[in-house]
């Protein structure tokens, strides 16, 4: 049981605030609460050093306050400042999380760089009653980058310490 909400915890957050963001242009606060509150259960059961396991919530402070910093200048929604401090802290202080912003960053300039292109182009005038689309055509809307923290995520979350955890007890079985 605790391998498998390892594997399906995460993904699953990630996913669903991607697919949220790019409907809704919203990430539910529950999504960034349920991997809080999971991480905070299921890192102890695995034998995690307490020290480690402050070192994630330290890298989950450090990206909120960073986050926090963002959304006060406009520059970062408050769904995506809660959900990629949530995620920091399942990679904890350490290269995943490093490669987590990196990738994220990344495809949240390409990203942001496609939608700008769309909006500009004609089709968005013929798509924008699309239930997909709509969001990525209007000009005065934001960027949905929680789709781009997903799918950084998804990337990084296989070498995480959780994950690489999780695969270890499946290959001593």
């Amino acid at each position: 049981m605790l391998v498998a909400s390892i594997f399906v915890v995460f993904p699953f957050c990630m996913l669903f605030a991607a697919i949220s963001d790019m409907l809704s242009m919203t990430i539910a606060n529950r999504v960034s609460l349920l991997l809080v509150a999971v991480f905070a259960v299921v890192a102890p059961l695995t034998g995690m050093e307490w020290s480690v396991y402050g070192l994630h919530f330290a890298a989950g402070g450090i990206v909120l306050a960073a986050t926090f910093a963002l959304f006060a200048m406009g520059g970062m929604g408050g769904g995506d400042a809660k959900l990629l401090a949530a995620s920091a802290l399942w990679m904890g202080l350490n290269v995943q999380l490093v490669e987590y912003l990196v990738f994220s960053a990344f495809l949240g300039g390409v990203l942001t760089l496609a939608i700008l292109s769309y909006r500009n182009s004609a089709i968005s005038v013929f798509t924008s009653r699309n239930m997909f689309m709509r969001n990525f055509s209007e000009s005065a809307g934001g960027i949905p980058y929680g789709i781009a923290l997903g799918i950084g995520g998804l990337i990084v979350y296989p070498k995480s310490p959780l994950m690489v955890w999780a695969l270890t007890q499946l290959a001593a079985q």
